[in-house]
């Protein structure tokens, strides 16, 4: 079976190094006995150097003539899976049957969503991302860094990331307008938001970050609804500045927060 045409609606742009596509697989440091589920493999040029290296591929393809073609490509390959469904509607968790690493290259044009859903239990032992350069820069982002924001904050609360190396447009087939970077997402032992708790900080956080140039104490009775007098008072309690903003606060800053003025 040919290659379909490629799909500029999906965001479709294929990595075709092998060198970099061994470098991806590596950095997900599968074990031979793990399963790992595979967010777009396109035509499985990484899924490839996944199967090399895992137990069980399961590979998860939204566009119905690639998910056709990786069917024929791996027909006689009883360890790989493949999943045609939008990334965004399955449980990654319940595909994998247990425990699982994640890897993808992912849609620039939805790479949030996508990011968030990795994120959701049961949760990847570790994800390595192909991602926009500038997205992989706010991801890894420390407080107050020109490329922090609440996309940083609301990743960071769950995990810890790794910016690992940037990859040329020149590498894509076809070659994207921008940059690429491969980041590393480890769950954190203990998160800084509890289960059940991600959305209403999510929403906390993104509703700060609109206001990111104002001050916290501007910030809470906004975002918070509160008077100046209790806003000046879950700041004390959370031991925040209320001049800071909310580019400046960490994660476990805002969680703080969030608990005095019992958001969550």
């Amino acid at each position: 079976m040919r290659p379909p045409p490629i799909r500029k609606s999906l965001g479709q742009h294929f990595l075709t190094d092998p060198r970099i596509l061994a470098r991806i697989a590596d950095a997900v440091a599968l074990a031979p006995d793990e399963t790992v589920v595979e967010i777009g493999p396109g035509r499985g040029s990484l899924t490839d150097a996944l199967l090399a290296r895992a137990a069980r591929v399961v590979a998860v393809e939204v566009d119905r003539k690639l998910a056709e073609l990786l069917r024929e490509k791996y027909a006689s390959e009883p360890r790989i899976t493949i999943v045609e469904a939008d990334v965004l509607e399955v449980n990654l968790g319940e595909l994998a049957g247990g425990p699982y690493a994640l890897a993808g290259n992912v849609p620039y044009y939805i790479t949030t969503p996508i990011l968030f859903q990795a994120l959701r239990p049961p949760r990847a032992s570790r994800s390595v991302f192909l991602v926009q350069r500038e997205v992989a820069a706010r991801m890894a982002a420390p407080p107050g860094a020109d490329d922090y924001g609440a996309l940083s904050v609301n990743i960071q609360a769950l995990a810890d990331v790794e910016l690992l190396f940037r990859i040329p447009s020149g590498a894509f087939n076809p070659p994207p307008r921008v940059d690429s970077a491969v980041v590393r997402v480890t769950p954190r032992a203990a998160p800084v938001v509890a289960p059940g708790m991600e959305e209403p900080f999510r929403i906390f956080v993104q509703a700060s970050f609109a206001l990111r140039r104002k001050q916290m104490r501007r910030v809470v009775r906004t975002v918070a609804a509160r008077s100046a007098q209790d806003a000046e008072a879950a700041l004390a309690e959370s031991g925040i500045d209320p001049a800071a903003r909310p580019e400046t606060l960490s994660a476990e800053q805002f969680h703080s927060l969030g608990v005095a003025l019992s958001l969550w």
